[in-house]
């Protein structure tokens, strides 16, 4: 499948790329700065540019049959890179007729609160990155309300390890039995198998341990 993925360089979009790149998939990375992407292949190429510019990401996605969203903002705590991206994306995405769109977002957000402890409602989410928090709700509206064939993914907490492809999806908010976090790896290889998958079709999944 062509495949154009925003948020390349990330901590999880990194491993999107180079899974992606593993299955055969051929490979368009959207990066502001290319030489932070540290993969060659055959099957990829780079577009430099800024997902908050709407020209360029309707110029990117041309031509592709997917495309996956793990927008992140850095190190900074405030701004509304993912939602205005996304939203620049599903403009482009619509314009061009391709209809396939994940997006990663994050455990908590939605109907998915529930599922969160109280450290992570109320320290994490309520006060450190409320205005992450914020955003990815945001996101997640502009997503929902778009005519694309989308998937949501709500992940945990990342942390370090490799690929199981051994996790839990698609809990009900009403869970409180997940430990709340998840490997980058497993995060990358959950994103991809919905291209294969319907299940998540026009739903949102949480995704943890």
């Amino acid at each position: 499948m062509k495949l154009v993925i925003f948020g390349s360089t990330g901590s999880i979009g990194s491993h999107v790329v180079e899974q992606a790149l593993e299955q055969g998939h051929t490979v368009t990375a959207f990066v502001r700065n290319p030489d932070k992407l540290n993969v060659q292949h055959p099957n990829l190429s780079i577009f430099t540019g800024d997902v908050m510019n709407p020209d360029l990401v309707e110029e990117a996605v041309v031509g592709h049959e997917a495309a996956i969203c793990i927008l992140g903002s850095g190190k900074k705590l405030s701004g509304n890179v993912r939602s205005q991206g996304t939203k620049n994306i599903i403009q482009a995405l619509e314009k061009a007729g391709i209809k396939r769109f994940i997006c990663q977002s994050t455990l908590g957000a939605g109907d998915s609160w529930s599922n969160l402890n109280f450290y992570w409602k109320y320290i994490m989410f309520g006060f450190i990155l409320r205005k992450v928090f914020a955003d990815h709700q945001i996101q997640e509206e502009y997503v929902r309300h778009s005519n694309l064939d989308w998937t949501i993914i709500r992940p945990g907490a990342f942390i370090e390890g490799t690929r199981t492809g051994k996790y839990r999806h698609g809990f009900p908010g009403s869970d409180r039995t997940s430990n709340l976090t998840i490997s980058r790896p497993d995060v990358a290889d959950f994103i991809l198998k919905q291209l294969g998958d319907n299940t998540y079709l026009g739903k949102a999944a949480s995704l943890s341990y």
